[in-house]
């Protein structure tokens, strides 16, 4: 028998051909917890997967067509914005039974009600954004774009201009925040988003980054919990402002509205600290 001259086929490293060794357990971390009766804890999972994915295509983004960034990262925020309208309530209830207020201000069985009609409206619209054909129709078509491309970009090029990307935009948005109102939320909703993002990004990448990205890791956990806690509050006391049905009376609603806003207050001074604003 004659020996197979063929040469073997090297396994391409380069970032086009990485991406989908990020982005596959990705999608089948949030395929994991789509079914049709999730938890509490499977949306949570579902948003932190989705979101995740999210930002993979931010970071793979300059070795795409813009549109098409743009549509699936567009389709993963929809999907995910109907999971969090359902963890809202869960974290609404969880807040009020924090606040001190009259055990009997919060009529439960409406609250319950609310509860599961946002559960069961996620579940729905889960459904229909058939996420295991789209999850896994995405992956191919990012894939697919990825290695048509003509020019190819190392992983380690790749990694270090996003993360330096991600950084000035989350220096960019704290400086923002620190010269915003205290009113102005959205310019505090901001500085969690970037810091999730940088977050994510050096995750990602953590094996081939320099040891000083890396160990910024920590204090940016810190500061994107702190925030987190700051978005929970504010995301509940809108909740309760637009749903004062679910309180026993009027009287009830302004009790729990006002320990809700002062829940709030307290948090944004705590995030507060950390920008130096």
């Amino acid at each position: 028998m004659k020996p197979d001259k063929r040469k073997a086929v090297k396994p391409r490293h380069d970032a086009q051909a990485r991406f989908s060794g990020y982005a596959k357990p990705l999608v089948d971390e949030a395929l994991r917890h789509a079914h049709l009766d999730p938890s509490a804890d499977d949306l949570h999972q579902l948003r932190v997967a989705l979101r995740r994915l999210r930002t993979l295509l931010w970071v793979w983004r300059p070795l795409l067509k813009r549109d098409m960034a743009v549509l699936e990262r567009g389709y993963l925020k929809r999907v995910g914005a109907a999971a969090g309208s359902a963890r809202d309530w869960d974290i609404a209830a969880q807040m009020l039974g924090e606040l001190d207020i009259e055990a009997n201000t919060v009529a439960a069985g409406r609250l319950n009600a609310a509860r599961i009609a946002a559960r069961d409206s996620a579940c729905a619209t889960l459904t229909a954004a058939d996420l295991r054909h789209a999850l896994r129709e995405m992956l191919h078509k990012v894939n697919q774009a990825l290695n048509t491309a003509p020019r190819r970009t190392s992983v380690e090029e790749l990694a270090q201009n996003r993360v330096r990307a991600a950084r000035r935009d989350l220096k960019k948005r704290v400086r923002r925040a620190g010269r915003a109102a205290k009113s102005d939320y959205a310019a505090w909703h901001d500085v969690r988003k970037a810091a999730k993002r940088l977050r994510y990004t050096l995750e990602f990448f953590a094996p081939i980054l320099p040891r000083r990205d890396v160990q910024r890791l920590k204090p940016l956990k810190k500061l994107q919990k702190r925030f987190g806690y700051l978005n929970d509050a504010v995301a509940t006391e809108r909740l309760l402002h637009a749903h004062r049905e679910i309180f026993a009376d009027d009287t009830s609603a302004e009790a729990a509205l006002a320990a809700s806003r002062h829940a709030r207050e307290r948090l944004q001074r705590r995030a507060a600290k950390l920008i130096g604003a």
